[in-house]
């Protein structure tokens, strides 16, 4: 596997850590966690415009309605995660915040995998698989109590 992507991802996710303590700053400006998401996601909306020439693809509206129904969901998701971060991190601290929600990633995703939904191919949850997600939430406990 070429050892760019994998750094790009820890790139990705080091600068990932700072957004909830950055939205969380706006929101103290803005008033809600609501405006805070929404003016990220408004940023974030306009430099996926400047860079979809590099990256190709379309929103062109006949592409559009040819997704299935479900695809609002992940701008939904989007909105749930910039919203409470920029909520919960202020209280609970950036770490406990992360740890959460990673171990709430990999629980969904394990169900998702399980289930095959939204076409992915079906991966049963193993006795193995599911030890490690228990280490997971344990890990939340020990970040929690740290």
């Amino acid at each position: 596997m070429n050892w760019m992507l994998p750094l790009a991802a820890i790139l990705i996710g080091i600068s990932f850590a700072a957004q909830p303590a950055i939205n969380g700053a706006a929101v103290k400006t803005l008033g809600s966690p609501a405006a805070a998401a929404a003016l990220s996601v408004g940023i974030t909306f306009f430099c996926l415009i400047l860079v979809m020439p590099i990256f190709g693809g379309s929103l062109a509206p006949g592409l559009i309605a040819k997704l299935p129904w479900w695809v609002v969901f992940g701008g939904m998701i989007g909105a749930f995660v910039v919203a409470g971060g920029a909520a919960i991190a202020p209280v609970t601290g950036v770490a406990v915040f992360f740890v959460c929600l990673v171990s709430g990633q990999l629980i969904g995703s394990a169900l998702v995998d399980h289930f095959g939904a939204f076409g992915m191919t079906v991966r049963p949850i193993s006795l193995i698989k599911a030890c490690g997600l228990a280490l997971v939430l344990a890990g939340v406990l020990l970040v929690r109590a740290g």
